[in-house]
């Protein structure tokens, strides 16, 4: 009888042994934790923002009660999407401008212009997203229809890299700018002795010096709106090229605030005044925010001819591009970034912006290995350069590839397309590779980036047999690509780009298995739920 009550005491004692109180689990998920195995799992637990176990969902169940039970039904799931490179505050912005993206023909864009300027009547127009290769007519537009339509009205719209704009005769009065003018780091273009109204990298900044500046509540809009968006197709953090301080200092406190919750890698934007500041104060790193880079530009965009090339454009001779920021400079801004513990990310697009940048690097970093300084976008390489990212960290957009493939042979030839938009022959140098967008160059959804990297198609399933697939990468890389090297990139791989214990809670469910489905279904994938620090945000 005693043994009898014994052992039902004992039963009782641990039935009634208690759970473990935590805010959220997660059960009966396809899990893919991006670990050092990649190893799956069914469930996990998040604790003040952290994941605080992860397993079968048994195991779960059995050792922790929740204040909230997510039961994804067997959907999978997958770390937050990490974008490495884009231009977040610059997404924002655009909301409030003429959307001039997949525009089939100038003509289209004027229309744009008119029917936007009906509705709000502004006193300067901007708008961004023209792309002339994509039109019939493949030559930069002038600004003669624009003069006709709006002789008072200044008018800068950017084209889709940014790296060109179109003003009309009201905007270049305003900038006081003359055919005579001097210029460097680019293009103005003229005919028949007249201005176009194109301009080209560096000379780009006349114009826009004199473009208003959006009021402090615009920001605001600006990067709500840019979360809104990014939230919605689950990105969780976003590592944005190019920032003033002040723009940083607004961000700061915003999240501080808890009016914005997007996680942000920032880059500053170089110059000698931001890097003497930030090198004195140090880097600032909260849950939110890390400043510890900065942004330099080397050359312009491929699209625009302003990518610096070894030998001329195939398409335009004696043509190389340019630097749009001189050698002796990008060498300076190198050697003092040196002196710190902060990042060195530079544009460089052109096979001999990609080599000047390499070999500065190499210089200037005298062996250092863990700088994880990066080259953003390593387009065109030349083959026998692609040695000098053994040590760099290659940051590259994949949806580039396949917007560029229908005319990037043009500009510089088969024989250099063999060291372009490298993605493997990169990882394999450098062992990582970090995954973004450029956005709003290119669309902001991670799942095209994922099917650009895998198929190397774009959306019209182009080509049937994918673009230099030898430099395709697998489902395994490019979701590492987008959550743990991206992490890496950003010095964040202990605390975020996985689902470990340990990590910040931040993860998104997604309505098909991205590992599994078939790649033309990839950019069909919809993003059911978006969580940071284990707080639903979609």
């Amino acid at each position: 009888m005693k043994k009898t009550i014994l052992l039902l005491l004992l039963i009782t004692g641990i039935s009634c042994t208690k759970k473990e109180k935590v805010d959220t689990i997660v059960i009966n998920a396809n899990i893919y934790t991006v670990n050092d195995n990649f190893d799956k799992a069914e469930a996990f637990a998040i604790k003040d923002g952290k994941i605080v176990a992860v397993g079968t969902t048994a195991e779960i169940q059995a050792k922790y009660a929740a204040t909230y039970v997510n039961d994804a039904k067997g959907k999978t799931i997958v770390p937050g999407f990490i974008d490495a490179h884009c231009h977040f505050f610059g997404l924002g912005l655009q909301q409030q401008k003429v959307d001039l993206t997949e525009t089939k023909s100038f003509e289209e864009v004027v229309q744009r212009i008119v029917d936007f300027q009906k509705e709000h009547n502004a006193a300067y127009i901007t708008g961004r997203g023209w792309d002339q290769n994509d039109w019939e007519v493949k030559e930069f537009p002038t600004k003669d229809k624009l003069d006709e339509l709006f002789p008072n009205t200044p008018i800068a719209i950017t084209r889709i890299d940014g790296h060109a704009l179109l003003a009309n005769q009201a905007a270049i009065d305003l900038a006081g700018i003359t055919v005579k003018m001097p210029f460097s780091g680019g293009e103005i273009l003229q005919k028949n002795g007249k201005l176009t109204g194109i301009f080209i990298d560096a000379p780009m900044e006349l114009i826009e010096a004199k473009i208003p500046a959006p009021s402090k509540k615009e920001n605001i809009e600006a990067l709500k709106d840019a979360e809104r968006i990014c939230f919605d197709l689950g990105l969780t953090t976003v590592d944005d090229a190019g920032l003033s301080r002040e723009t940083i200092e607004l961000i700061d406190s915003l999240q501080q605030a808890g009016a914005l919750k997007m996680r942000i890698y920032a880059m500053v934007s170089a110059s000698d005044k931001n890097i003497d500041y930030y090198a004195k104060k140090g880097i600032i790193k909260t849950d939110r925010l890390n400043v510890r880079s900065f942004k330099v530009y080397a050359d312009g965009a491929l699209g625009s001819r302003g990518a610096a090339m070894k030998k001329s454009y195939s398409d335009q001779h004696n043509h190389f591009g340019a630097l749009v920021t001189p050698l002796e400079k990008l060498k300076e801004y190198a050697e003092k970034i040196a002196l710190t513990d902060f990042q060195m990310n530079t544009h460089a697009i052109g096979d001999s912006a990609n080599y000047v940048m390499l070999k500065t690097y190499k210089e200037v970093l005298k062996g250092k290995k863990d700088s994880r300084w990066r080259i953003e976008h390593a387009q065109i390489i030349d083959t026998d350069d692609f040695n000098y990212f053994e040590n760099i960290l290659p940051s590259v957009q994949p949806t580039h590839a396949t917007s560029d493939m229908y005319w990037a042979q043009d500009r510089v030839g088969a024989e250099r397309m063999k060291g372009a938009y490298a993605y493997k022959v990169l990882l394999n140098t450098y062992s990582k590779i970090a995954l973004g967008t450029d956005f709003p160059v290119e669309k902001v959804s991670p799942l095209l980036t994922f099917y650009a990297a895998v198929a190397r198609k774009d959306l019209n399933n182009f080509p049937e047999n994918g673009f230099q697939m030898e430099n395709a990468l697998t489902r395994e890389e490019t979701l590492k690509g987008m959550t743990i090297w991206a992490a890496y990139s950003n010095f964040e791989e202990q605390e975020k780009g996985s689902i470990e214990v340990g990590k910040m809670a931040d993860f998104i469910m997604l309505n098909k298995n991205i590992m599994e489905i078939e790649a033309n279904k990839i950019p069909a994938i919809t993003i059911d739920e978006t969580y940071v620090g284990g707080v639903k945000v979609k």
